[in-house]
Parts: C-alpha cells; sequence; structure tokens
C-alpha cells in the first residue's frame, strides 16, 4: 500500500477550491495552532529483515508465563490444533459480516452451526449470531428484560466486577437502574433477593459459577425471580455446563457468557465473543443477527437472516439494542472447537478443570493457606493468606509462574485447568509453603 495514490496533488487542489479553502492550512483553520501538527519526525524506513528484529526485541519486553494459575474472566484451555488450521484460511479471515446476505452463505452456515451448538450447549431455543465479548452479552441481556413498568435491573454481587461496570454502563444510558444484590458467605442472598423484588423488577442477573468459583443454588435463585415476575438471566462458563445442569434446566429466561474458553486464546485480552440465547418466547427481543435455514426455490439448503426488525438502524432512540455487529470469526472458532471436541471431550475437559482445581486447593491448604469458603467450586476458588498475598504471588512470578488474582492483601482468587500438571502444582505448593513458613 505504500505506493498507493489515492488522488494527485492536483486533484486535491481541485477539491480544496470546489469547498472553498485554498489550501490544507484554511482547511483547518478552525483548529487551535498550538495542537497542529506540523511534521511527522519519523525515523528512516527499515528491511524487512530489520523491521522484524526491531519488532522482537520491543516484544521481548512482555512478560510472557508458560505456567497460569489465574482466571477471573480469562482462561488458559488447551486448543487442539484442528481449531486455527480451520479458522486459520483465508476465505474465513477476511470475511467480515454478511451484508449481502444471499451470496454469502459460507459465513452464515458457519454462524448457522455455531448458534446451533451453542443452543446445544445451553439448553435454551435460540441464539445469535454472538456479540462483542460476555460482559457486553450480559448488559445486551439486561436491556431486552426492560418493559415500561419494569425498569429495575438487579445483579448479584458475586459476579464479575466488569460485567457489573459494563452493565451500569449500559444501564446509565437507558435510564435504567441497576440494583447489587449482597453476597452472603460468597454466593448470592436469596432472602436479600426476595426482599427487593417487586413490581417494578425487570430481572436478575446472576454468574455460574460467580466469580469467586463457587456453584451457586440457580434453582432457588430462578424461583424466587420468576414468583416476582420478573425475567432470570445466567452468565455462564461454557466449559462447566459441560458437567452442571443447563441455563434452561435452571429456568433461565436468558443465558449468556464468555465464549473465551471455546478456542480462543488469552492473547491479552482479545478479540473475544460473547454468546446470547433464550427462550423461544425471548427470541424476538434477542439483539443483533439471527441466521436461519430454509430452502430455495429448487429445493436446496440455504441460509438467511432471519428475524431482522433492524431497528437498531430505524429508530435508534427507541430501540433496545444498538449492536449491529457481530464476532463471526470467533463464533466461528467456538463452532470449530465444540466440534472437535464433541460431548466427551468437553465433559473431560470440565472433568479434568474440577478435579486439579481441588488438587491445587488441598495442596495450598498443606502449604498454609485456608479456604475462604465451604461451597461447592468448578475451578476457581479463594484462600487466605493472612496479609502474604503480595508476597505470594511476587514468589510465584519471580519463578515465571502466574499466582491468582490478589483480591486484597490476604485473599487471592486462584484457578486451574486442564492444562496445569501436577508437577506446576506441586511447584507452586512449594514455593506458597516457603513464603507462608508452614
Amino acid at each position: 500500500m505504500g505506493t498507493y495514490l489515492p488522488n494527485t496533488k492536483k486533484v486535491q487542489q481541485e477539491m480544496l477550491q470546489e469547498i472553498g479553502a485554498g489550501s490544507f492550512d484554511a482547511l483547518f483553520a478552525h483548529i487551535p495552532e498550538e495542537v497542529r501538527l506540523k511534521e511527522l519526525k519519523l525515523p528512516s524506513g527499515l528491511c524487512e529483515m530489520d523491521a522484524f528484529n526491531e519488532m522482537e526485541t520491543i516484544s521481548e519486553k512482555n512478560r510472557r508465563f508458560k505456567h497460569i494459575f489465574r482466571g477471573a474472566g480469562a482462561y488458559n484451555h488447551y486448543i487442539p490444533a484442528i481449531v486455527g488450521s480451520v479458522t486459520g484460511k483465508e476465505e474465513f479471515v477476511t470475511a467480515y459480516t454478511p451484508y449481502q446476505a444471499e451470496i454469502s452463505q459460507g459465513i452464515l452456515q458457519s454462524i448457522f452451526e455455531y448458534q446451533t451448538m451453542i443452543c446445544e450447549l445451553m439448553g435454551m431455543d435460540t441464539s445469535n449470531a454472538s456479540v462483542y465479548d460476555g460482559a457486553t452479552a450480559a448488559a445486551e441481556a439486561v436491556a431486552m428484560c426492560r418493559e415500561r413498568k419494569r425498569e429495575v435491573a438487579y445483579v448479584s454481587a458475586t459476579s464479575n466486577p466488569q460485567v457489573i461496570e459494563v452493565i451500569r454502563t449500559y444501564c446509565y444510558a437507558s435510564n435504567t437502574r441497576v440494583e447489587l444484590i449482597p453476597e452472603k458467605d460468597g454466593v448470592t442472598d436469596v432472602d436479600a433477593l426476595k426482599a427487593a423484588l417487586n413490581e417494578t423488577s425487570a430481572c436478575f442477573y446472576m454468574q455460574q459459577p460467580n466469580f469467586y468459583g463457587i456453584v451457586e443454588d440457580a434453582d432457588a435463585l430462578s424461583a424466587v425471580v420468576h414468583e416476582a415476575g420478573a425475567k432470570f438471566i445466567m452468565g455462564c462458563n461454557p466449559i462447566a455446563l459441560a458437567v452442571m445442569k443447563t441455563p434452561a434446566e435452571c429456568g433461565a429466561d436468558v443465558a449468556v457468557g464468555e465464549g473465551q474458553p471455546l478456542g480462543l486464546p488469552m492473547a491479552f485480552g482479545g478479540p473475544y465473543l460473547g454468546f446470547m440465547t433464550a427462550t423461544s418466547k425471548m427470541a424476538r427481543k434477542l439483539p443483533g443477527r439471527i441466521v436461519g435455514e430454509t430452502v430455495d426455490r429448487d429445493g436446496k439448503r440455504a441460509y438467511v437472516l432471519t428475524l431482522q426488525a433492524r431497528e437498531q438502524h430505524i429508530r435508534r432512540e427507541k430501540a433496545s439494542s444498538n449492536i449491529c455487529s457481530n464476532q463471526a470469526l470467533c463464533a466461528l472458532t467456538a463452532a470449530v472447537y465444540l466440534s472437535s471436541m464433541g460431548e466427551e471431550g468437553m465433559k473431560q475437559v470440565a472433568s479434568l478443570c474440577i478435579s486439579k482445581a481441588h488438587y491445587l486447593a488441598e495442596e495450598l491448604q498443606k502449604a498454609g493457606l485456608r479456604m475462604k469458603y465451604n461451597h461447592s467450586y468448578f475451578h476457581e476458588f479463594v484462600t487466605v493468606s493472612d496479609g502474604k498475598s503480595k508476597e505470594i504471588l511476587n514468589a510465584l512470578e519471580q519463578q515465571g509462574i502466574l499466582g491468582g488474582l490478589m483480591l486484597n492483601e490476604d485473599e487471592i482468587l486462584w484457578c486451574a485447568t486442564e492444562k496445569n500438571t501436577k508437577s506446576e502444582i506441586d511447584t507452586v505448593a512449594g514455593i506458597v509453603k516457603e513464603v507462608c513458613g508452614a
């Protein structure tokens, strides 16, 4: 693109004269002189080999951990080689979004397959083509549930703090009041939820497992929410659903979550994938795109964009959502991952996560830490260290290990996945034991 010239100097001058500006300086005269950039003092260009070496030198400033024991929303799972092999094909990488659906049959089919598998995993009736990330999905789900006389959204305080903030941001713009339901011993306070809900309640959002890794009593929460006439939203870990009750079985009206564990690398925080599913009664309120399957005039299978009210474009100020895109490549990645793993593979990953997390917890307790909560957990848990959290994490970092997330001076949120070996866990426990003097 270095030799690409969009127009010549002569054409540029003609354009300036057409709009009544004699020069580029005149065109930007409204910009204060002191903030204008007069020239770019860039170094001379490099040859390809030197440029590569320079970029490699810069990249070495990053600290890359081989052993990771941190989750809190982004998880270090193994990604089968077939995932990158398929999604790395040029026809997938370069395809953005099906604006002209009829000639985008390949990308539409990939989205349809993704929707189908996500619905199977969630047990729900319908799925959209994805949104930007899990936090966006949670906020969009809250917007789906708002009605004229029901404009208060309740969120469990045991949810991921970053998700809560995104929900607050979305709701602020739509004048929807957000109320936090407090936690009690690491789980949602059911009695507090019951007391808070009333005829103005639109919905309640909870995370399963919650931010502390604990498995919540979703059935009890669902019953309380529905008794008040509100909608029940579940934010789910897709790997955990391989061995846990589905949102549908828990009575969820909308089930959302972060799709990063489904074949997407941690990658410095993105791009990620927000999945959204709902019951058939809520299908028409799902934002964004939904791909459907039909037949053409010759009776052959075909794919279309369906249920597109497109209120995002034509009634922006009254729309429930302004999302008009999707994470097509990330959604394809999730679909390929689910296809390659299959039902048994997903169960095996989830089982390994559980067993390794519990082994890690046992070894950390032997090393001198205490469990903060006495609840069932999936692959994350919180330990108490009597003011030594920072010291523990620093000691691990010196050995090339990224420890858990420090919640405060006393508490650490740990995570283990199928990638963490027994040897790694024993090393972590040994370092913690040395710090704690146990």
